[in-house]
C-alpha cells in the first residue's frame, strides 16, 4: 500500500507518477519554470524570502507547491493529496488561487495606517481559502482521475510588526528567535487531536496507520475551518513554512541547528530540505523561509494601490 494521508476513513494517497515532471527553476513567486531545480530568495525593504522544494528521494512527482512574493510579505506551501497526478493538481490550484486573492487584497490593507486590528486581513485569507476550496472540489467533480483529491495549507502574510498565519492540516509554521525554534501552528491531525483529549494509548500513537490522518484539508468537504492567528515578528525573526516532508524527516532541534547557523536564507532553506534528503527523504519536501527585516513605512503601499489604479 502507498502510504500517504488518510482523511474521514478514505486513504488519500500522495502520487507515485511513473514519471519524473520536468525540475524547474522557480519562478519570482515560486512557480516552475526552467531547467534546473534551484533554491529562489527574493527581497524587499521588510522581509527576505527563500524557498526550496524537492520530490524526495522516493517519490517521482512532487505534489508539494509553494508561491511567494517578498513585496507583499506572502507565503503559501501546499501539500497536495490524492491518486494519479491529483495531489499535483490540488496544491498547485490551492497557492495560485490564494495567491491571486491576496496579491489583489493585499496593497490596500498594507496602505491603511498601522492597527493591531487585523479583521480584514482575516476575512481575505478565509475568502480566499474557501475560493480554493470550491475551485478544487469542483475540478475533483469534472475529472474522474481527480476524485478525491485534497491539499493541506499554510499561508504567512507579514504586515507591519505582525505575522499573520492561517493553515489546514499537517503543514507547518515555526518562528525562529534568538536561538528559539517555536511551532506556532497546531497539527490538524487525528493522532494529535486524540492526545489533546487524552483519548489515544501509546502503541496507537506509534502505529504509523494512524500518523498521517488528517483532520482539515483542501477539497475535501464544501466548508472548510481555517485556523487563523496573529503572532509577532520582530526584526531578524524566521518563519518557516515546511511539509510534512521536513517535519517527519528532521525533529525540531535539528531544524534549529540549521536556522542558527548564520547561513544566507537561500543556502539555509536548501540545507534543511538536503538534510530531510539524506534522512531517507520518504515524501516530497518544501520549506519556505520568511526573515523579517526592518518595517516599511505605509506610503510604499499607497503608491502602488494608485498605480494599480491608473493614478
Amino acid at each position: 500500500m502507498q502510504a500517504g494521508c488518510r482523511f474521514g476513513g478514505a486513504l488519500l494517497r500522495k502520487s507515485f507518477a511513473a514519471s519524473t515532471p520536468p525540475r524547474g527553476r522557480l519562478s519570482a513567486f515560486g512557480r516552475p519554470g526552467g531547467a534546473d531545480m534551484a533554491t529562489l530568495s527574493t527581497t524587499a525593504p521588510h522581509c527576505e524570502i527563500a524557498s526550496r522544494t524537492d520530490p524526495g528521494r522516493v517519490r517521482s512527482a512532487n505534489e508539494d507547491a509553494v508561491r511567494f512574493d517578498a513585496g507583499l510579505g506572502l507565503a503559501i506551501l501546499a501539500d497536495g493529496m490524492g491518486g494519479y497526478a491529483a495531489g499535483e493538481v490540488a496544491s498547485r490550484m490551492a497557492v495560485d488561487e490564494i495567491f491571486d486573492e491576496l496579491a489583489s487584497a493585499l496593497p490596500h490593507l498594507h496602505a491603511e495606517p498601522v492597527s493591531t486590528d487585523r479583521a480584514g486581513l482575516h476575512e481575505d485569507m478565509r475568502f480566499a481559502a474557501a475560493r480554493a476550496n470550491s475551485s478544487i472540489i469542483a475540478a475533483a467533480r469534472r475529472e474522474p482521475d481527480y476524485e478525491g483529491m485534497g491539499s493541506t495549507l499554510v499561508v504567512a502574510v507579514l504586515m507591519h510588526d505582525r505575522m499573520t498565519v492561517a493553515h489546514l492540516g499537517d503543514s507547518r509554521c515555526y518562528r525562529w528567535r534568538a536561538g528559539n525554534l517555536e511551532q506556532v501552528t497546531r497539527d490538524h491531525c487525528w493522532v494529535d487531536e486524540q492526545i489533546a483529549i487524552g483519548a489515544l494509548s501509546v502503541d496507537a500513537i506509534l502505529d504509523p496507520r494512524y500518523r498521517n490522518i488528517v483532520t482539515r484539508a483542501l477539497g475535501i468537504e464544501d466548508e472548510i475551518e481555517l485556523e487563523v492567528h496573529d503572532h509577532e515578528a520582530q526584526v531578524g525573526d524566521i518563519f518557516l513554512l515546511c511539509s510534512d516532508g521536513l517535519t517527519d524527516m528532521l525533529d525540531d532541534a535539528r531544524i534549529g541547528d540549521h536556522l542558527g547557523a548564520g547561513k544566507p536564507l537561500g543556502e539555509t532553506a536548501s540545507a534543511l530540505v538536503d538534510a530531510a534528503n539524506e534522512a531517507g527523504g520518504r515524501d516530497n519536501v518544501s520549506a519556505i523561509l520568511v526573515q523579517v527585516g526592518t518595517p516599511q513605512s505605509p506610503g510604499w503601499a499607497a503608491r502602488l494601490v494608485r498605480r494599480l489604479q491608473g493614478g
